[in-house]
C-alpha cells in the first residue's frame, strides 16, 4: 500500500488539478456497484497489488470551482498521461452512456479501455456511439468491430454518423438526450474544460452527466 500511495504521488505531477482534488483506484476491472462505492467517497479502490493506477476520479464541482478559480480555463493535466480520468459531478452513472469515435487510434483505444475497465458496470446500459460521417475506408473494419464490441457489452446500442467538430456538440448532444457519461479522448481536455467553464449550472447544465476520458 505505502508503495502505491508513493507512486500516486509521483503520477499526479503532470496535473494542473489540486491532487486533493483526485482519488486513485487500482483495479484492472472495477467491480459491480462501482458507482455506489464512488457516491461514499473516502479512498480509492484497491482491488490488487497493482502498482500502476488504472483510474483517477474528481468530482466536477470541485474540479469547476478550481477552474473558476483562474483567469482563463485550463487543461485538467500539462502532458495528458495514460490513466484514465472521470469526473462526475451530483452523481456517477453508466444507464446511458455517449461514446466519442472520431476515427484516430486514440479513440478507438479509449473506447477498449473503457469497455474493459467497465465491463462489470455497463452491462445493463443504454449505449450511443457517434462517429463521423466521412470516414476513411480503411477505419470502417475498426469502426464495425467497436459497435459490435459496445453491443456485446452494453444491453442496448445506437450508431449514429454526425459531423460533429467539436467537443461542445458532443456535450450538447449528450445534455439534450440525457446521457450520464460521456467517453472522449484527452485529446479534447482543453476544449471540454472551456465548454464546462462557461455552461457550469447555466439553463443547459445537466448535473447527471459525467466525463470519462483517456489517452
Amino acid at each position: 500500500m505505502i508503495e502505491a500511495m508513493q507512486h500516486k504521488t509521483e503520477s499526479l505531477v503532470n496535473f494542473e488539478v489540486p491532487p486533493k482534488i483526485i482519488t486513485t483506484h487500482f483495479c484492472e476491472k472495477l467491480p459491480p456497484g462501482f458507482a455506489v462505492q464512488l457516491a461514499k467517497g473516502g479512498n480509492g479502490l484497491m482491488c490488487n497489488s497493482h502498482r500502476e493506477p488504472t483510474l483517477y476520479t474528481a468530482h466536477l464541482p470541485e474540479v469547476l470551482d478550481w477552474l473558476h478559480g483562474l483567469d482563463n480555463p485550463k487543461a485538467l493535466e500539462n502532458e495528458p498521461c495514460e490513466v484514465p480520468v472521470l469526473l462526475f459531478d451530483k452523481e456517477f452513472s453508466t444507464e446511458n452512456i455517449l461514446f466519442h469515435y472520431d476515427g484516430t487510434p486514440n479513440s478507438a483505444q479509449l473506447i477498449r479501455k473503457f469497455i474493459d475497465l467497465f465491463a462489470e458496470n455497463i452491462k445493463n446500459s443504454k449505449s450511443t456511439i457517434i462517429s463521423p460521417c466521412f470516414i476513411p475506408k480503411s477505419k470502417l473494419r475498426e469502426e464495425q468491430e467497436l459497435v459490435q464490441l459496445v453491443t456485446h457489452a452494453t444491453s442496448e446500442t445506437s450508431f449514429i454518423k454526425f459531423n460533429f467538430t467539436r467537443i461542445g456538440d458532443f456535450w450538447s448532444y449528450a445534455v439534450k438526450h440525457k446521457c450520464t457519461l460521456l467517453v472522449t479522448t484527452k485529446n479534447y481536455q482543453s476544449a471540454l474544460a472551456k465548454v464546462l467553464f462557461h455552461f457550469y449550472k447555466g439553463g443547459m447544465w445537466y448535473d447527471r452527466l459525467s466525463f470519462y476520458m483517456s489517452v
